[in-house]
């Protein structure tokens, strides 16, 4: 089962089980697919899929600082809801120290030394990454590896 289907599934059960909270954050996220495959005109494959609710979690993220510096605590405890039930869809994270190793592996691989090469290395990283690790924490593994 596609992770799309497996949302429309989770969808489903949560319609049954009256849940509107985690219902409304799936229609949030069916409406940001169907959104990306009208304006494309592709059908989303499970990277694409993950591509996007990594970006939605990033910007609930963003609210969630931006709500508890306001002192929005309502505000920012429902995004909070919200990123819990997207975290769900996304595959195991990679740990740190995974992360690390796996830039130090492309830095070498690309033969790749001191910060001008960032921009070189972030974009073999995130073609091998994306999805299985949070692109901050990658962005400051590469950083390390590049400095060092």
């Amino acid at each position: 089962m596609s992770l799309k289907d497996q949302i429309t599934e989770d969808m489903k059960t949560a319609m049954r089980a009256k849940d509107s909270e985690r219902l409304g954050t799936i229609r949030l996220l069916l409406a940001a697919l169907k959104q990306r495959e009208v304006d494309e005109r592709v059908v989303l494959d499970d990277a694409a899929v993950v591509a996007i609710v990594d970006k939605l979690i990033k910007q609930r993220k963003d609210s969630i600082e931006a709500f508890e510096k306001a002192e929005r605590k309502d505000l920012a405890d429902k995004e909070a809801a919200e990123l819990l039930v997207l975290q769900a869809y996304l595959p195991a994270r990679l740990s740190a120290d995974e992360v690390a190793a796996e830039v130090k592996a492309i830095v070498t691989e690309l033969g790749a030394s001191g910060p001008g090469d960032m921009g070189k290395v972030m974009g073999a990283v995130k073609a091998r990454l994306a999805g299985k690790a949070d692109m901050g924490q990658v962005s400051a593994a590469v950083k390390a590896a590049l400095a060092a």
